[in-house]
């Protein structure tokens, strides 16, 4: 069968309704993305900007070579020893003790036996001297006269002559023996001549005392570091009355 071929009319009733439907689509299309026909596109400005190239790769680490060597080796460490407490509690005790007195102890520190009083480590007269002092205390009992390290006084000029003799005693030809005991002082003065054993008239005793008193001069007693010291004498003085020839 032989297919007839359109003319130029068909084709262009044709072209009409299809030309209208794609312009209408075309329109339709710029209304809805908002496109508004006749404007011009200014494209944005450019921003320009440097690139810095990445840092190079650090070096490899060079790892050095183990070498053998010969020496002998340590032995390994100990393990770690770890503290645990015990599980078990001591329960309160039965008996109560009584509560433990504070010691007594001095505020400052010595070498003196004393709570109250510091000491010098060498010894002396009383407990509290540092060197030069009267201590309150003597070292245990008793009024000897030793001097340990130090050196004892030494009589300068004084003595007692027998025209010293009290007139009374004289005179009743009363005589006998006086004990006396005084302090020596730092100067090599006497002070505090006191009786310890009386001769047995009381006119000898005073003026044993009187005449020790005023006349004695002594060079003081000296410490071990050849400073001067007081000290005490006890001495004996004998009164022998002389027979009356006439």
């Amino acid at each position: 069968m032989t297919l007839a071929r359109p003319d130029w009319r068909d084709r262009l009733r044709a072209a009409i309704p299809t030309a209208l439907i794609v312009g209408g689509m075309g329109y339709a299309l710029i209304l809805g993305l908002g496109f508004a026909p006749g404007v011009p596109i200014s494209s944005p400005a450019l921003d320009s900007f440097d690139v810095t190239p990445p840092a190079p790769p650090p070096p490899p680490r060079v790892r050095p070579q183990k070498v053998a060597t010969h020496r002998p080796r340590g032995a390994a460490a100990p393990p770690n020893i770890r503290s645990q407490a015990t599980e078990i509690v001591a329960p309160p005790p039965l008996v109560v003790l009584p509560p433990v007195s504070p010691v007594v102890v001095a505020p400052v520190a010595g070498t003196g036996a004393d709570a109250s009083q510091g000491a010098s480590d060498r010894p002396g007269p009383g407990t509290g001297a540092g060197g030069i002092g009267n201590g309150t205390g003597s070292g245990g009992s008793g009024d000897g006269d030793g001097y340990g390290d130090e050196t004892p006084p030494e009589l300068i000029r004084g003595r007692i002559t027998p025209s010293d003799y009290p007139p009374g005693a004289s005179r009743a030809e009363i005589g006998g023996k006086v004990t006396v005991r005084y302090f020596v002082n730092v100067d090599g003065r006497v002070s505090g001549c006191v009786v310890t054993r009386s001769s047995g008239n009381a006119e000898l005793d005073e003026t044993t005392c009187r005449l020790v008193t005023r006349r004695f001069r002594y060079a003081p007693s000296r410490d071990a570091d050849g400073r001067p010291v007081g000290a005490y004498i006890l001495q004996n003085h004998e009164w022998v009355p002389e027979p009356d020839n006439d």
